[in-house]
């Protein structure tokens, strides 16, 4: 109990200077401010956004020289336009969180006199650390699936757009510019800020949307990129391509929506069948009770 009890102690000094740290984070130094750098970075010592992002910031590089995060985690921030240094920052305090739950839960149940023991907590204190860590994992991925599903539906849009420039006699170049124009959010504004790089860089403008497509990890703007550059470089037939891919896009996103809804629709018979369910339970217990008794 002792240990248990200098554990929680620590915790919660821990606990409270990680509170101070972030409720009164250090001044910048005085040359940072006379002599700002040139370009911002993440790796400069200006905070990272959000309280989480402040309090893990010394772990961030630690964790980095370990190869975290992952590819797949790594595109989902380029997804979302998540710096790495935040998210390993935010990774490292959430936790320390779940591993201070466990104990902190565990000796307040001690002192109303519940003792859970001692393999209990331990294995609880390590699931709460690990599921802590990997926590903004899922939210990041959570966070890049819905960036990519509202991208793919500026996209099918996009492409009728496209479609409709070249059917008036627009060149690609030009439909494609005048396709980014009409459309507004921020699937239309990472369009036109793509297309305007590759106007500034005097490159051909479905090389930076293929790149932009890899950052995203959007296979149809790949696929986009594609069928452009091949029109663009060999004079193919591109108008009757991209308006099949529109029609695909399409049916893709009503498929998607018929399968949220189905699912949606399983979801909400899962509380009619528990109601129905504790309503059995009410009825038979009586019965049951009644039966017991009497043998």
């Amino acid at each position: 109990m002792t240990g248990w009890v200098l554990l929680a102690g620590l915790g919660t000094g821990l606990g409270l200077w990680l509170i101070v740290v972030g409720l009164f984070p250090r001044p910048p130094r005085l040359e940072k401010i006379l002599d700002p750098p040139e370009t911002p970075s993440v790796d400069s010592d200006s905070p990272p956004a959000g309280w989480a992002g402040r309090w893990g910031r010394p772990a961030a590089a630690r964790l980095s020289r370990l190869g975290l995060p992952g590819a797949r985690t790594r595109q989902d921030l380029a997804c979302v336009d998540k710096p790495v240094e935040v998210h390993l920052a935010e990774q490292a305090t959430s936790a320390v969180f779940g591993l201070l739950l466990v104990p902190l839960t565990t000796l307040l149940l001690a002192l109303v006199g519940l003792r859970l023991g001692f393999a209990i907590p331990v294995v609880a204190t390590l699931l709460g650390a690990v599921g802590g860590f990997f926590l903004p994992d899922l939210a990041v991925h959570s966070e890049a699936v819905k960036h990519r599903t509202a991208f793919r539906d500026a996209l099918s849009s996009f492409l009728d757009l496209v479609v409709i420039g070249l059917a008036s006699g627009a060149g690609v170049d030009q439909a494609l510019d005048e396709a980014a124009k009409v459309g507004s959010g921020p699937a239309y504004a990472e369009l036109r800020y793509a297309l305007a790089e590759a106007r500034l860089a005097r490159v051909p403008p479905w090389d930076i949307l293929g790149a932009l497509g890899r950052r995203l990890g959007l296979a149809e703007l790949q696929q986009l990129a594609a069928t452009v550059g091949l029109a663009g470089s060999e004079g193919a037939k591109v108008r009757a391509s991209l308006r099949s891919r529109a029609l695909a896009l399409r049916q893709r996103q009503l498929t998607e929506a018929e399968g949220e809804a189905n699912a949606a629709t399983e979801r909400m018979s899962l509380p009619i069948v528990a109601l129905f369910a504790g309503f059995l339970i009410f009825l038979g217990y009586p019965a049951m009770a009644g039966v017991l008794g009497g043998m």
